[in-house]
């Protein structure tokens, strides 16, 4: 099978072809310490070879607890904030009929989420549509405690055990969470709940081929065995034994750095597959998350085109020129639709009659890079042969890859994420949470 292809050609001008080559050494050298795991944030580097330790024991243990959940549930909840939710919406979104929720005769569960916000209006509407319906939960912390999983954990769990009662509730509801610790871990112990665990040496922006990702993506009914392949396949097309020239993930790490060197701050994740709008939410905290610290850091951003060319589109092409575009392509859209002749020809189309929508849709893509391009803004091109979990599993990894590398080059450990507890810190004390007294008294004397 085929791999997903990177094209750096429409940015060079910023940057050069010699430029990028004399960057493979340092690259290589990042690469090489990913492998041995002799750099910063060491201690989280389990997702590097993830995909190639995942055993068919493993697989076959979250298929038959997806398919006890699917047996037993009309929808499953996926409780979890972040990395814990972010990759397997993705998936989900990526593989699924965009308008299945309206067909009678759906097979699979539909898939609902909770604990991504603390929107009360949020949480009483989904609560209100649960009412009368057969649903589980898939809950997602490794402590049990981040305020807004626990919260709609806490919400749900009272309203499915108030329903079906606690005995058949506990085999509603999964637990992902630590091996050993923590409060879900206790409470899903207590109560008998089915388990998986989040390894201790996997973050969450790394975890969608974990069972974090793996268990609601097989909910879905999404081949899991394809995804974690198409996984395998990159993981061995960018190892550290791989030429860097043939090394999609350096490449990709080194190029976004020397543009970042050049100015350009900011870097928008571009797709013409409106499916794919969750692979760009995941990206953004994967590289946000990752890169993001010590006064350092390019942007993430993302877009879905062509319907954002009409509300950002003007900014792209003639705004500040510190940002550069990685535009995911898709060669082959899973179905055909013709545009047909119109008589009267009133909306002036009847040029793009026999032509197929994906033919336009390529020709706007391919009109629009060479706009941008034109307009001072360098592209990237990632082409994906086809949406599937195969390729969406080599495109997870590949970004896992680059997005390690990248980190290494820029300066910065990729692994850690120091300041995400600033606000919860805040939040906390505000809320006048136990242990919280001095932070609340300082915070509240600045207010």
């Amino acid at each position: 099978m085929k791999n997903i292809s990177l094209n750096i050609d429409k940015a060079l001008g910023i940057v050069t072809k010699e430029q990028i080559l004399a960057q493979a050494v340092k690259a290589n050298e990042w690469n090489a310490t990913l492998q041995k795991g002799d750099g910063a944030g060491s201690d989280f580097l389990g997702w590097l070879h993830l995909p190639s330790s995942i055993t068919a024991a493993e697989l076959a243990d979250i298929e038959h607890t997806a398919q006890q959940l699917r047996s037993r549930c009309d929808v499953i909840v996926t409780v979890g904030i972040g990395g814990s939710y972010l990759g397997a919406r993705a998936v989900v979104e990526a593989m699924s009929n965009s308008f299945d929720w309206l067909q009678a005769d759906r097979k699979d569960p539909v898939l609902l989420y909770a604990g991504h916000n603390i929107g009360e209006d949020y949480l009483h509407e989904l609560c209100e549509v649960l009412k009368g319906k057969q649903f589980g939960i898939i809950n997602i912390s490794k402590s049990g405690t981040t305020t807004e999983p626990a919260l709609a954990f806490r919400i749900l769990k009272k309203m499915l055990e108030e329903t079906v009662g606690k005995e058949e509730a506990k085999h509603r509801i999964v637990a992902i969470t630590d091996a050993r610790k923590g409060a879900l871990r206790t409470l899903a112990d207590k109560e008998g709940y089915k388990t998986f665990v989040i390894p201790d040496n996997v973050g969450g922006r790394f975890s969608v081929l974990t069972p974090v990702g793996l268990l609601p993506i097989a909910v879905a009914g999404i081949n899991i065995h394809d995804l974690v392949a198409g996984a395998v396949a990159m993981e061995k097309a960018t190892d550290v034994t791989v030429p860097f020239e043939q090394n999609i993930a350096a490449i990709y790490a080194v190029t976004r750095n020397l543009l970042y060197e050049n100015g350009k701050k900011i870097e928008i994740l571009a797709n013409f597959y409106p499916k794919l709008h969750y692979i760009a939410e995941w990206w953004k905290q994967l590289y946000g998350e990752s890169e993001g610290k010590d006064g350092k850091g390019i942007f993430p951003a993302s877009v879905d085109l062509t319907t954002d060319l009409h509300s950002m589109g003007q900014w792209i092409q003639e705004g500040e020129r510190t940002i550069f575009e990685t535009v995911i392509s898709v060669e082959e859209p899973a179905h055909h639709v013709m545009v047909p002749t119109d008589e009267e020809n009133l909306d002036g189309l009847n040029f793009l009659a026999g032509k197929r929508v994906d033919e336009v849709n390529k020709m706007a893509e391919l009109g629009t890079q060479l706009a941008h391009v034109d307009g001072g803004v360098p592209n990237i091109k990632i082409t994906m042969p086809a949406v599937t979990p195969y390729y969406i599993g080599q495109l997870f990894y590949f970004f896992e890859r680059a997005c390690g590398i990248s980190g290494y080059l820029l300066g910065v450990n990729p692994f850690n994420q120091p300041g995400v507890e600033a606000y919860k810190k805040n939040m906390f004390a505000l809320l006048n949470k136990p242990g919280y007294e001095k932070e609340s008294a300082a915070i509240r004397a600045r207010l």
